[in-house]
Formats: structure tokens, sequence, C-alpha cells
């Protein structure tokens, strides 16, 4: 199969959908890699480095999708790519769909086959290739927190650890799962004092064990996200649901409760964010302020670490993307999990959460590859 990679172009996203060591496994399986000049200038590999891997490296966008039969991306299609997608081609990418109609008419209507990263799904019911980036943007979610903390930032001047005899940050992470997860550990791991709220007692019990008693874990109900809210010094944002915009947890009403200059850091931002206020923002111009409360809600956080991204994205997406080029579609249909991840099929949608979300057509796979 000929794979294409084009060289991402999101304000300031510098990852890469195919690594060269990831395309020397492409060619090695008797696949033709085509990757756009300097596409993986954001992670140090030049084009010498991907021509030494078994690529040909080729001027412009344009010829990387004229020429593929799957393109291989990171972040979701821009208008100016989406618009040279065609049929019987595969895109392979994370995608987000949910939140973003416009990208999901560009992709109905172009006739692709796009697979999302973020809804392919593991034996165990996992996220497999969410997972990697997931535990990247927890960690910087606490990075981005104490950033914004400080008083020249517009925070409360407050050091997320402490020193000795004074009271350290108060974290409070909704929702238990990878995001969350890694945003806790981070957060302990520099003396906060951390809360996790999810609505899951068995995942409370493993946070529980994992953390031996560093971490508070509540019942997530409506009293419990205000009381914690409340008393916070930041807030991150780790809900999930697959394929799904996120649900609304912190309503605009509540901020003026907040403590003035405390942080909010929304990880769920790709799926419309779980806070009412707010919106998408990028590495250049990353937080505003509403009611006194500082929102952090970049939509590609791990794009500010791509070497650490990129490498462990491609370890993730390798044997999927290896499926595909080896079987095309046929991979999709004999795999159920690469079915998971199939979100449009020549023109229609196929995943139910994103078609709900969206309030468009849903069309299961088998009815759509009839």
């Amino acid at each position: 199969m000929k794979i294409g990679v084009p060289k991402e172009i999101k304000t300031h996203e510098y990852r890469v959908g195919l690594t060269p060591g990831a395309v020397r496994e492409y060619v090695a399986a008797g696949h033709s890699v085509s990757v756009e000049a300097n596409a993986g200038a954001g992670i140090g590999a030049t084009d010498d480095s991907y021509r030494k891997s078994g690529a040909t490296i080729v001027s412009s966008a344009r010829e990387v999708f004229a020429s593929s039969e799957m393109i291989v991306k990171v972040k979701e299609p821009q208008p100016s790519e989406w618009v040279q997608l065609r049929e019987n081609q595969i895109l392979f990418t994370y995608l987000h769909l949910a939140p973003d109609p416009e990208q999901a008419k560009g992709l109905i209507k172009s006739g692709c086959t796009a697979i999302a990263y973020e809804t392919v799904t593991d034996a165990d019911g996992g996220l497999p290739l969410l997972a990697p980036m997931s535990e990247v943007a927890g960690r910087l979610a606490i990075e981005a927190a104490g950033a914004a903390l400080k008083r020249y930032a517009g925070g409360r001047g407050l050091l997320i650890g402490g020193v000795p005899g004074v009271q350290p940050a108060r974290i409070v992470v909704i929702g238990g799962g990878v995001v969350g997860t890694h945003a806790a550990r981070m957060a302990v791991g520099l003396g906060a004092e951390v809360t996790i709220l999810d609505r899951s007692i068995p995942r409370l019990r493993e946070l529980d064990e994992l953390f031996e008693g560093r971490v508070r874990t509540r019942f997530s109900t409506m009293e419990a996200v205000e009381e914690e809210v409340f008393a916070a010094d930041v807030v991150v944002g780790a809900v999930l649901v697959p394929g799904a915009s996120a649900p609304k947890l912190v309503s605009r009403g509540m901020l003026s409760s907040m403590r003035k200059g405390s942080v909010i850091v929304d990880v769920a931002i790709d799926q419309g964010g779980c806070f009412e206020t707010s919106r998408a923002t990028t590495h250049a111009d990353p937080t505003f302020e509403v009611e006194g409360v500082i929102h952090y809600c970049v939509a590609n956080m791990p794009g500010a670490v791509p070497l650490t991204s990129s490498q462990a994205l491609n370890n993730a997406t390798l044997p999927f993307g290896l499926a595909l080029a080896n079987k095309g579609f046929a991979a999709v249909l004999e795999n159920p999990h690469l079915r998971a991840g199939l979100n449009v099929y020549r023109g229609r949608l196929t995943y139910k959460a994103v078609a709900d979300s969206l309030g468009l057509p849903f069309s299961p796979i088998d009815q759509a590859a009839a």
C-alpha cells in the first residue's frame, strides 16, 4: 500500500504521524511511504533520516494526499486537508468529531474511510491509541496548572507543592481514567493535596490502592463536585465519554464561588470540554480568564512535547496501521478493535456517539459497507 505522511499544520503542532523508525517498519512490510518535506522537523527528524528509513520525500502536502492510499496523521484534518481526501482513501488519525460538525461534514463529503485513534479499542475494553496521549496530557496538565498559578500569569501566586510550614495547592481531578491518574501522579509527586472524583466505585477503590492513601477519592455527585471545586486551587477536567461530547460538569454560575486566581485545566477540550466556559486555545495563547478563574484549554497539549508524544503514539498505532496497510478496509471488517475506530465510511457516520452528538444520521458499519 502507498502510505502518506503530511506535515501537521494545526497551530503549534509539532508531532508527526510516522517517525523514521515506524517508516522503516512499513517499508520492511512491503509498503511505500511518502513523507512531506520537513514533516519530522518538530521531533528533530530530518528528511535524510526518513530517506534512510526507506521513505520518499515529496515537496508538498498536495503530493502526499494525491499519491497515497492511506494518510497517517496525528491531529484532525484541517479544512485545507479534508478537501484533498477522496473515496477509497483511508485516513488514520485523531478525529474528535463530536464537537466539530464542519470537519465531520467535510469527511462525509470526501467519501473517505476515516478511522479515529481515539475510538480504537483493545481486548480489555481500553482505548490503546488514546492512552499514550492521555498519559502525556495528564502529566502536562499539572505543569500547565503550575505555570498558570503564578501571579504574573493571573493566578493566585501559589506554589503547587508549597514549602515547609506553608499549605500546598489543593488540586481536584474530575475523572479517574488515564488522564486523571497521571495528573494525580504528577500532582502528588510535587507535594500537592489531591482529590480525585469519579462515578465508578471499583475505579475509586483501585485509585485508593494505587496511591496508598496519598490522594482522597470521592464519588462524583453534583454536591461533591461543587464542594471540591469551590475549595480548589486547580481543577483538572479529565472526563471521557468515548467518541461523544464531554459532559459539562462545572457551570459558568459555579465560577463566582471559586477562588479568584484559581486554575481550570480542561483536558477534555478535544471533545468539547467539561467546563461550560471552556473554549479551545493554542500553545501560542493558552489561557483566558472568566470570573477571575484562569482557563487553560489547549486542544493539542501533547504537541508541546512532540518527541515524547510522537514516539509514544507511534508505539501504539504501529500494529494497527500495519494491519490496515496489509489488508486495507478488510482489516476493519476482520478486527473488532479497528471496527470500533471507524467513524466515517463512504459518506456515512458509522460511530453512534459521534452521530448522536452532531444530530446526524448513524449508519452501522454492516449497513454502510453493504
